[in-house]
């Protein structure tokens, strides 16, 4: 066997979310959250993104009409809620060191603003979480993933109002006391920078209920709150589960200038730096100075409570984590040249990159790249935990399912996350986004694929959802036996 880059105790798995795979939205209690607002709009083109997370007033009104009769496809997910238990079985046959999951915030507090929590939610992840160990399956469990309730949207504003500070830490609290014996590595808030790019689903922010001109000071005001209460969830998870390690989590969106022309470097300079704001702050526990500059030049004055800074520099998390997709181009002249779509935002096309059906730019250097520039920048262990292809499968005559494609770009992006190793970066470990075919976040769409196992479901909610596996269930399963060392 070849020798492996890979840590002995390298932590292999994949990642999903409960609103794309739960289903069951009006199950056991539940309330109704963001996501389940979402509908599939088959008219969009596939790039539409902006088109997708743009949900208005009136969509919201339509969604928590119980006639409704819209296709919302987040709310029948892939029925996890009813076969987790065939699905673990399925990652822990693949060796699954790790899964990803999200609690969804609305099984436990239905509306938010609750005095004691749904105990037929609670019970739901306790059940998951013992299943898991049993199946030899460590959880990674994410808090906020784009499921925040819809009630604290239409009562405060969603993340806007600093009073769902305190209904977020009253949720974290009793999940950490709850599953304390169970859960020991947490996440905060998934990809907390997605709120400048949609902030609907990261944050409950409804666009059209306010003025065009205050519109980004809210989405800034909203993005403090969302970190104080991510430092106060490192606090008391510090606190509630002392062994455990809790990390944020951030898109990873490196990118590069078009040309040498000093202004193209510098833009890119400005975007990279841009990405880090978020993981400075939780990181390093306090805003950059750059980012001072650019509120105080749009004139965006964020409102804080005394003791919000000493909060921030006091808990900061144990590790950062991150998803990887595509890398971006920048450029001063970026009207006059060609543009790609992708799961992240538009830009400029790389000419020396491949391009997915969903306009993605495929660049597996690019994630050594930003592995090596993110452990430079913090020196705390980092973790992958998201990384996937999202494409159109064909299930053949036979029932086979040939996917090299996506055998071929997850290998290229191992490999250069195993370079990063080798260069001296600290991994926790890589976790494939998603194990199993789910809904789409972006455009809600059954379509776009990324799975090791085959659901049968379309973009209408048609199908058996049997699972099946495809070719890249065997080779992942080889890959986490040799500890990455057989690709």
């Amino acid at each position: 066997m070849k020798k492996s880059n890979f840590p002995k105790d390298f932590l292999w798995g994949g990642a999903l979310a409960a609103n794309q795979v739960e289903g069951a939205w009006n199950v056991g209690g539940k309330g109704l959250s963001v996501a389940d607002v979402a509908i599939f709009n088959d008219r969009l083109e596939r790039n539409d993104y902006a088109g997708h997370n743009k949900i208005t007033s009136e969509q919201i009104k339509e969604a928590m009409n119980p006639s409704s009769n819209k296709n919302y496809p987040k709310r029948r997910g892939i029925d996890f809620y009813h076969r987790y238990k065939e699905d673990l079985a399925l990652f822990a046959e693949m060796g699954f060191k790790v899964l990803r999951v999200s609690i969804a915030w609305t099984r436990i507090f239905p509306t938010g603003v609750e005095d004691e929590p749904n105990e037929e939610g609670l019970k739901f992840y306790e059940d998951l979480f013992k299943e898991m160990h049993r199946n030899k399956i460590e959880p990674l469990v994410t808090l906020s993933h784009y499921e925040m309730p819809i009630y604290l949207v239409n009562t405060y504003g969603g993340w806007f109002g600093r009073e769902v500070i305190d209904c977020f830490v009253k949720y974290a609290k009793v999940v950490f006391e709850r599953y304390k014996s169970l859960v020991k590595y947490w996440l905060t808030f998934n990809e907390i920078d997605s709120i400048i790019r949609h902030p609907f689903s990261s944050a409950g922010i409804v666009m059209d209920r306010y003025r065009k001109e205050e519109l980004e000071g809210v989405i800034y005001q909203a993005l403090h709150h969302q970190f104080v209460a991510s430092a106060l969830a490192v606090k008391y998870c510090h606190e509630i589960i002392p062994d455990s390690k809790i990390g944020c989590m951030i898109t990873r969106t490196l990118t590069y200038p078009a040309t040498p022309n000093p202004e193209d470097v510098l833009l890119a300079q400005k975007e990279n730096r841009m990405n880090y704001f978020f993981s400075d702050v939780q990181v390093l526990g306090e805003y950059p100075l750059f980012i001072k500059s650019i509120l105080k030049e749009k004139g965006i004055e964020i409102k804080k409570v005394e003791g919000d800074d000493e909060i921030l520099k006091q808990h900061t998390v144990d590790f950062l984590s991150f998803s990887y997709y595509m890398s971006l181009v920048s450029s001063i002249n970026s009207e006059k040249m060609e543009k790609v779509g992708g799961n992240l935002t538009g830009g400029v096309k790389n000419p020396y990159l491949k391009t997915t059906a969903w306009g993605w730019q495929i660049d597996p250097m690019g994630l050594r790249i930003a592995i090596n520039d993110m452990y430079d920048r913090y020196r705390i262990p980092l973790f992958c935990v998201e990384n996937g292809l999202g494409a159109e499968d064909v299930v053949e005559e036979d029932g086979s399912i040939n996917d090299d494609y996506r055998i071929i770009y997850l290998k290229s992006h191992i490999e250069q996350m195993g370079l990063a190793i080798a260069d001296g970066a600290d991994m926790m470990g890589y976790l494939a986004w998603s194990p199993i075919d789910s809904i789409s976040y972006s455009t809600s769409e059954m379509s776009k694929r990324y799975g090791f196992i085959y659901v049968d479901q379309d973009d209408y909610g048609n199908g058996t959802l049997k699972r099946s596996r495809k070719k890249s269930f065997e080779w992942y399963k080889k890959v986490i036996a040799t500890n990455g060392a057989e690709l």
